[in-house]
């Protein structure tokens, strides 16, 4: 059976992108680290964020996360601090998935992990409590995931955070990511040298937060309207002063209208305009 695909010459559309994944479960983990109150508004409906979801509400003792691999990571660094004992597990694949390299770091901060299963890898029998250490040290080239983790629980330890890592840093968009969006929730975190990052042991405060749409999803849309002869296109939910990463399209795809519908919030009109040859900032979209 044959396919024949065929692009509309001038395609128009209102887009409602969906959530970012990457913000809504940063946001969920800084709220719960920080007790508020105000459930952050316009949360991704992916699985990996459901799962969150359910993990931070539930309080069960054994948390079952599933495929969830940012969940894991995320609820690993999460639980440490949390008071009382717990099991975190996932889908017999998340359980060949390595997390070696996070416990380690954890546990050089003073928290009690044990495997539960085969060493190095989930699942994992934590018990929270308060962390004394203030100091880890991890390759540069590590997930950004695992430092994120790190990062996002260093407010509430006693002494605070400094994390150093060595060599080339290949995720410091994400990792900025993560910072800003400590800072939007009242914490004290910043690069302190190229490879060092300090966060103060200060408090996350209750903050009203909504999520941006996923500028990687938005890619797609704008590729359409790039290859078309004219095309009106709005994408809703995109903030003008994204901390994401693949924002940088709107500068490499500068032939963009922006209109403000919300404090924060802008919708982007597309017309056709040359494909760039450097996307060295967005290479996330690069297959787009």
């Amino acid at each position: 059976m044959r396919y024949k695909l065929s692009a509309p010459l001038q395609p128009k559309a209102v887009i409602e992108l969906p959530a970012s994944k990457s913000i809504s479960n940063r946001a969920l983990i800084i709220h719960a680290l920080g007790r508020g109150t105000t459930v952050p508004a316009n949360l991704s409906d992916c699985d990996d964020t459901r799962v969150m979801i359910q993990a931070l509400t539930e309080n069960h003792d054994v948390i079952d996360i599933l495929a969830a691999g940012t969940a894991m990571r995320f609820l690993t660094a999460y639980l440490c601090v949390t008071p009382g004992t717990r099991v975190i597990t996932g889908t017999a694949r998340m359980q060949q998935r390595p997390i070696q390299i996070l416990v380690n770091a954890l546990r050089e901060l003073g928290a009690q992990i044990e495997y539960a299963g085969n060493e190095g890898f989930p699942p994992l029998r934590i018990t929270g409590g308060e962390l004394n250490g203030q100091e880890v040290t991890l390759k540069g080239d590590v997930s950004s995931q695992y430092i994120s983790a790190l990062l996002m629980i260093g407010p509430v330890l006693k002494n605070g955070l400094t994390l150093h890592l060595t060599g080339e840093i290949i995720s410091r968009p994400y990792i900025n990511l993560t910072l800003q969006l400590m800072t939007d929730f009242g914490a004290k975190a910043e690069w302190i040298s190229e490879n060092c990052i300090r966060v103060a042991p200060h408090p996350y405060s209750d903050t009203a937060f909504r999520v941006e749409s996923d500028w990687s999803a938005a890619s797609y849309w704008y590729q359409i309207a790039a290859l078309s002869s004219q095309s009106s296109i709005k994408l809703k939910g995109l903030f003008e002063k994204s901390y994401q990463g693949d924002s940088e399209e709107q500068r490499c795809l500068p032939n963009w209208a922006s209109q403000r519908n919300l404090p924060t919030e802008t919708s982007y009109s597309a017309k056709p305009v040359n494909i760039p040859n450097d996307w060295t900032k967005i290479l996330s979209t690069y297959p787009t």
